[in-house]
């Protein structure tokens, strides 16, 4: 397992990374510090990383889990954070609990069944042209929706319009941010009043129909909130862990408060 380090970052005491005595080396820095380049200050970042890893590498030896000079792999950290880190099995009770408190997230979605005509925008074609035509269109179908289907086949720039302007099922996700304010943003049926304006142009929509999702029972989700609620509690008894054995070692060229999880990905 690689020792040494260098430093520089926030909190930051002198340019030798160490733990409890071992030297985390400038090279080792330097390697992992690319792996951090998205974030703000990679250098510290890659220092917590492997002080991180050095602090679990010698409880791991403490334990009896690793041989003195060998490298720390994951497999020996789960079974060190298996070990030390206990998860309890959240109880029914709380499980209820939390499908109670959050009920919205236990519904099946919502759907809509629509059918639109896109009026696309290209450097050909001037904004105000393009919207004036996409409501010539749409006073028609006001007075004749019948001829929806013919419109979305003739004048729609998308490739639904050879089936009518036909969209299917939707559920909210599969579109983009404006069309899905649109057709989920009210009960409406049939011809919406206006445009619906996206990045992609001006459409057109008609609501065929909506199907309400509804409340899924307990039982169905039950599975799914146990293991959401170990994940949630594992990720802070971690984050407990790290940051006990951070402030019981001696360390240098870092200063660390709390460790979070994600520092063993």
């Amino acid at each position: 397992m690689s020792t040494s380090r260098d430093a520089s970052p926030s909190p930051v005491i002198d340019d030798v990374l160490s733990v409890n005595g071992a030297v985390i080396d400038a090279a080792a820095i330097a390697a992992e510090s690319a792996l951090h380049a998205d974030e703000p200050d990679p250098d510290h970042a890659a220092r917590r990383v492997l002080v991180v890893r050095e602090l679990l590498a010698q409880r791991a030896v403490a334990t009896g889990l690793l041989a003195n000079g060998v490298d720390l792999d994951d497999e020996t950290i789960d079974r060190l954070l298996d070990l030390e880190c206990t998860t309890p099995v959240p109880s029914t009770e709380e499980c209820q609990r939390y499908y109670v408190a959050n009920a919205q997230k236990f519904r099946s979605p919502d759907l809509v069944f629509a059918r639109h005509i896109l009026f696309a925008l290209t450097d050909k074609a001037a904004m105000t042209r393009v919207r004036a035509r996409a409501e010539e269109a749409h006073r028609e179908l006001a007075q004749h929706p019948d001829r929806f289907d013919m419109l979305a086949r003739t004048l729609s720039n998308c490739p639904s319009g050879q089936v009518g302007g036909n969209l299917g099922q939707l559920t909210r996700g599969e579109s983009v941010p404006e069309f899905e304010a649109a057709i989920f943003g009210s009960q409406h049926i049939g011809l919406l009043p206006g445009l619906v304006n996206t990045r992609y142009g001006f459409h057109i929509v008609y609501v065929e129909r909506r199907i309400a999702g509804e409340s899924l029972p307990f039982e169905a989700v039950q599975a799914a909130i146990e293991r959401y609620l170990s994940e949630h509690v594992r990720h802070k008894s971690i984050q407990q862990y790290l940051t006990v054995l951070a402030s019981n070692a001696e360390l240098r060229g870092i200063a660390l408060d709390v460790l979070p999880g994600p520092l063993l990905q």
